[in-house]
């Protein structure tokens, strides 16, 4: 068998206002510990529920997407922060219509029938986005997102020449 197996790391852009949150978070907890351990210990609560959220809920904002290809299948796994992967997207290049640069002119009919899409790249200015026009059999026509490296494209291109559009 000859699979062609690339893997490709993307890292979401990070807003700066998370880190100012979770810090805000930790402030607030620290806040409600000190007055509910000489006040009123209603605020003992609110200093569990400040530290849960700037522990375990802020940090799920960190995200990471890993592309894999193999056998003419594209996967997309979510990690978020470094710790938790969720698959959440395959792609069978068997249903693809075609693959264009985001921008490409050749996407103008399929943006204009405002069919559901999926964002799966960093959200980085000048990063080299593709769209995948995908017929899938659950949602009909979707469009998918995502940001392949070169060696990511050429095994594409290698196997589905025509249906990869550089323009």
């Amino acid at each position: 068998m000859n699979d062609t197996y690339v893997e490709v790391m993307v890292a979401r852009k990070k807003n700066p206002m998370l880190g100012v949150g979770r810090i805000l978070m930790f402030v607030l907890a620290a806040i409600c510990l000190l007055i509910g351990l000489f006040a009123n210990m209603i605020f003992l609560l609110g200093a569990v529920l400040f530290g849960v959220i700037a522990y375990v809920v802020l940090p799920r904002f960190d995200i990471e997407y890993e592309y894999l290809y193999l056998d003419k299948e594209i996967t997309v796994d979510k990690i978020m922060s470094k710790e938790k992967r969720k698959r959440v997207y395959t792609v069978d290049l068997n249903r693809m219509e075609f693959m264009a640069r985001k921008n490409s002119h050749e996407l103008d009919s399929y943006k204009a029938r405002n069919l559901k899409s999926y964002d799966f790249t960093s959200a980085e200015e000048g990063a080299k986005v593709y769209t995948i026009v995908y017929a899938s059999a659950d949602e009909g026509t979707v469009l998918v997102d995502i940001e392949p490296n070169e060696e990511m494209l050429q095994a594409i291109r290698n196997v589905f020449p025509r249906k990869v559009i550089d323009i």
